[in-house]
């Protein structure tokens, strides 16, 4: 019955669309970085882990930092995030059972044609951005301590820089996710740290380019945590971990995510990053 309330309070809170209760086991609330469900695959994997086995995934999207946040409340069952600073926290302070590598896809520097800051094809992101700062070249951020925002924050850590001034400019409404930060660094004709994914999607409706690609530094992995059941008795470990056996096996959510995206885009959004599948392309000894 708590469960039953919680989701009809959930719906009410965060006007999820679709979000539909049920008491007890065979439903699972998922809290997840919006990237992968702005891209369409959340959604997927969630309808075909139901058609499969009868289990309900619901889920709730925010930045990494806020998806964490949601889940300390004990209102969560899992969550879909990538920020491993954050992630390792959320698990040392018990509210997370474990990190479980699911995917990964990449990050990537966009900005407008012209490239007033000159950093087409440098193969450095950490030497991009300095060139960016050095130009006062403006440079959007989400600032709102999502996945994307650590992971900018992190190259310019590397880079030795804290970017300030009026060239760095913060999104206000950045909690909304990728896709409308990039909507308005388009705008703007600035340049930006995004997920491939998102830049792929919006492709067609923007002017920005990649120019910053393929440094290992930009690569972007994104993990699955249980809430802990010892600390919330409400979570619903049993149907959780058959979610995440479903979705880090072979033949199950892993061939989903690896072939997601190829027919629209010509490439994969995401790439399969399971223990299982890793071991599975070894090389054989």
């Amino acid at each position: 019955m708590k469960r039953w309330f919680f989701t009809f309070l959930f719906c009410s809170l965060f006007f999820i669309p679709g979000l539909v209760s049920a008491e007890g086991s065979k439903f699972i609330l998922l809290s997840s970085t919006i990237g992968p469900i702005d891209s369409g695959i959340v959604g997927v994997l969630e309808d075909r882990f139901e058609k499969e086995t009868g289990i309900r995934v619901r889920h709730v999207g925010a930045g990494t930092g806020a998806a964490l946040n949601i889940a300390r409340k004990g209102n969560i069952d899992l969550v879909m995030v990538h920020a491993k600073p954050l992630e390792e926290k959320f698990i040392q302070e018990g509210f997370g059972t474990e990190r479980i590598d699911l995917m990964y896809n990449d990050f990537v520097i966009v900005g407008p044609k012209d490239d007033s800051a000159g950093v087409k094809g440098v193969k450095q992101a950490t030497e991009a951005l300095k060139r960016i700062s050095a130009k006062g070249a403006t440079f959007i951020t989400r600032g709102d301590k999502s996945g994307t925002h650590v992971g900018e924050m992190t190259l310019w850590e590397k880079a030795g820089m804290k970017p300030s001034g009026p060239w760095y400019v913060v999104f206000e409404k950045g909690s909304e996710g990728n896709a409308a930060t990039l909507r308005f660094a388009d705008q703007k004709s600035a340049y930006a740290f995004i997920d491939r994914a998102t830049f792929l999607s919006l492709k067609d409706a923007i002017k920005l380019v990649i120019l910053v690609e393929g440094d290992e530094a930009l690569l972007n992995y994104i993990s699955l945590i249980p809430v802990n059941p010892k600390k919330f008795p409400d979570v619903n470990g049993k149907d959780v971990a058959t979610f995440v056996k479903w979705l880090t096996a072979l033949e199950k959510g892993q061939v989903i995510i690896r072939d997601f995206g190829k027919d629209k885009y010509g490439s994969p959004l995401f790439f399969p990053n399971s223990k299982e599948w890793k071991n599975a392309q070894a090389p054989k000894k």
